[in-house]
């Protein structure tokens, strides 16, 4: 799965070959930028899952996101110059592509709470109370994939 953007592109990225430049992407946007602790991040689930990752033009790692087997998809980040320019919406359409494609109805994640209008415009509801995770105030939200 390939697409395409004026200035960057999303691709399947596989954790052994491509764990570099997801773990770059991750290790600038949670630890470095928003305080993640780095036991938290590496939760040794990454194998396991599928893995999107987005690329500047020179092939430099600037976003990328994972969908677990359970169909939860999460680490969605985009580095900081390149938010605001569609990079994560890609990334987003991306993933709900496989999911649907790999059998999933239903997409879940745990949306930062700054984050809840993004998924929101893409259709996702927000569900339950607001919860801490790893410092970071999150909600519970899902898609229903008929019709993605």
């Amino acid at each position: 799965m390939e697409s395409t953007g004026t200035t960057f592109r999303v691709r399947t990225a596989n954790w052994a070959e491509d764990g570099a430049a997801l773990r770059s992407v991750r290790e600038a946007v949670f630890v470095a930028e928003q305080g993640v602790p780095v036991e938290l991040e590496w939760d040794g689930l990454d194998p396991g899952c599928r893995h999107l990752l987005a690329e500047d033009a020179q092939g430099r790692p600037i976003g990328c996101a994972r969908l677990l087997p359970d169909g939860h998809m999460g680490r969605m980040a985009v580095v900081a110059p390149w938010r605001g320019r569609g990079v994560g919406r890609a990334l987003l359409r991306a993933m709900l592509a496989q999911a649907a494609a790999a059998g999933f109805s239903i997409v879940r994640l745990n949306a930062q709470v700054q984050a809840l209008g993004f998924y929101a415009r893409e259709g996702f509801q927000a569900w339950g109370d607001v919860f801490d995770d790893a410092g970071i105030e999150h909600r519970a939200m899902q898609l229903a994939l008929q019709g993605h």
